[in-house]
């Protein structure tokens, strides 16, 4: 009863900041990180760290001590394949569907179209770009900085247009190869 009073007396109920003083004091007394264990991996799997005591305790972890632990998630490890799951990837590939087959005969006709239509249009500006010094239209003869700044466009219009034609080229060179 004595060790109440001398409490009440340090803080007093009836202030506002007895509340907190309160919980600051609980707060205090109880620890504020779960227990971390560490487990030998199971089968030859990597060193594991859990925080449940009762699994620890049946797989015989250790308690980590010291200072402060960090764990992330890490990605999962994939399994071994089963000897079937080898048997049927070394046999021969499946034919590929009719379905699928015109799919692929239609995707190669449109990037060829696009090819065609890129190269072109390659040809028409490197014609207009007259390498480097394109001919000048209208105002450009007077107004000589709108000659320089259609010049970069035609130099950028043509080095986008062979990005074009390349990426149309990976993309052909990715389709399987047609059988007719």
């Amino acid at each position: 009863m004595k060790l109440r009073f001398l409490f009440m007396k340090l803080i007093p109920l009836s202030s506002p900041f007895s509340a907190f003083a309160l919980l600051g004091l609980l707060c205090l007394a109880a620890p504020a990180q779960a227990q971390v264990f560490r487990c030998a991996g199971v089968a030859g799997a990597s060193t594991e760290y859990i925080n449940n005591v009762i699994e620890a305790k049946t797989r015989g972890c250790k308690r980590m001590e010291g200072g402060n632990v960090t764990i992330f998630q890490g990605a999962p490890v994939p399994k071994a394949k089963s000897a079937s799951a080898n048997v049927a990837a070394a046999g021969p590939t499946p034919s590929l569907s009719a379905e699928q087959k015109s799919r692929d005969s239609d995707s190669r006709a449109i990037l060829e179209s696009e090819l065609k239509k890129s190269e072109i249009r390659l040809l028409d500006q490197q014609k207009e770009y007259n390498n480097g010094e394109p001919e000048k239209q209208g105002i450009e003869g007077r107004n000589y900085q709108r000659y320089l700044d259609r010049t970069a466009q035609l130099k950028e219009a043509i080095t986008r247009s062979q990005s074009d034609i390349a990426g149309i080229k990976r993309e052909l060179a990715r389709l399987p190869a047609t059988g007719g």
